[in-house]
């Protein structure tokens, strides 16, 4: 179920400082390639904690789409095909959802939609966002702890926003 890492692009969206409280805001814009994928983010949230000079706060990792989850999990090939068949065993593909019956639909339609009612359903079970605790400078990730942005929909350009704030 994981993929090579992909290339993802970094981008501040904003920054706030006081004598000892810092705040920053980044957008990670990554391309996935398939549904379900789990990528990993979290080399990504690592430098950015890094970069920050954080010695204590929380990291918050927030996915903007309704159809790609943020969550926290172990990095095992196995286990991540497990999950995949979980998601589609409780919001199948092929299940009928009025969200993707275009006959009834009027609400929230674009040019190039697509029947996704299975990947909203599974981003319920999942949420948008983890909030980590930064300690010591890093993040106070489990042993196996990972951060996984979880393609739900179809491959697409996604972003995962990260706000890091805390003590210096």
């Amino acid at each position: 179920m994981t993929t090579p890492t992909p290339t993802i692009k970094t981008a501040l969206v904003s920054a706030h400082k006081s004598p000892v409280w810092h705040s920053r805001t980044y957008t990670l814009t990554l391309q996935t390639t398939k549904a379900p994928e789990f990528i990993d983010c979290t080399p990504h949230v690592e430098r950015l904690v890094g970069e920050a000079g954080l010695t204590s706060g929380i990291a918050v990792v927030f996915s903007r789409h309704t159809t790609a989850a943020v969550v926290l999990n172990e990095l095992e090939p196995l286990l991540l095909a497990d999950l995949g068949r979980l998601l589609e065993s409780l919001a199948p593909r092929d299940a009928y959802y009025q969200h993707n019956d275009f006959t009834i639909r009027t609400a929230n339609m674009n040019d190039d939609e697509c029947p996704n009612g299975h990947a909203h359903c599974q981003h319920i079970l999942l949420g948008s966002s983890e909030t980590i605790p930064i300690v010591g400078g890093r993040l106070a990730l489990g042993r196996w702890q990972r951060i996984f942005l979880v393609e739900l929909d179809r491959p697409r350009q996604r972003e995962v926003m990260v706000q890091l704030m805390g003590l210096v």
